[in-house]
């Protein structure tokens, strides 16, 4: 058995290759580069799946089946692992595992996403993204605020909603003001990056902006 990752640089794909590090599933990259004018994933990623993003995987158990998303990935491969990095027993910890899963490209992510765009137009873009800074500070003082009673968002163990969070903090860290003034989420970005799978994944995925 063995996961296929189609990775993109630079990407949230990198949480795929730390999962599956953690987890300790085999797996084989297939890389891809961004095209260097548009920054863009390159059209072959389209031959993959008709989206052409990265993350997809593809699991040699089931040839032919294609999963694209990186949360609906997540969760595949809890499941593939017999639920390891999965949902904690209580049902707290449950709550919280599946809202920070879900929370991390739902709610975080897409204002981040916003401000890169914004800042890559000439002249009016830097100008326009900086409005765009106390709405993404609401996301920063929120998980802030949740890692001030905890060491991982779901509890007391990792769980694959840490994985989640990990692209959206990394992301805010280098363009949308993360720093020590928020020192919990910096304590535990520097925890996650500690981490042997982390860093594995790191050698094994190449180029990553984000670390």
């Amino acid at each position: 058995m063995t996961i296929i990752v189609h990775h993109l640089e630079n990407s949230r794909s990198q949480r795929i290759l730390w999962m599956l590090e953690e987890i300790g599933l085999p797996y084989e990259i297939r890389r891809y580069e961004r095209d260097r004018r548009t920054m863009l994933a390159p059209r072959e990623l389209r031959a993959v799946h008709p989206l052409g993003k990265s993350p997809v995987i593809e699991d040699s158990d089931d040839p032919g089946r294609v999963i694209a998303e990186t949360g609906a990935i997540v969760e595949y491969l809890v499941d593939k692992a017999d639920g390891r990095l999965g949902a904690p027993a209580n049902r707290d910890g449950a709550l919280a595992y599946r809202f920070w899963l879900h929370y991390a490209e739902g709610s975080m992510m897409p204002p981040l996403l916003v401000k890169l765009v914004l800042t890559r137009i000439p002249l009016i873009g830097n100008r326009v993204a900086k409005r765009l800074q106390p709405m993404i500070d609401v996301h920063l003082d929120f998980v802030e605020a949740a890692l001030t009673t905890r060491q991982w968002f779901a509890g007391g163990a990792i769980t694959a909603a840490d994985i989640m969070m990990s692209f959206p903090l990394e992301a805010a860290r280098g363009r949308a003001g993360l720093d020590v003034s928020r020192p919990h989420t910096i304590t535990w970005l520097d925890r996650i990056h500690a981490r042997p799978a982390y860093r594995r994944a790191l050698a094994a995925g190449g180029p990553y902006a984000y670390a």
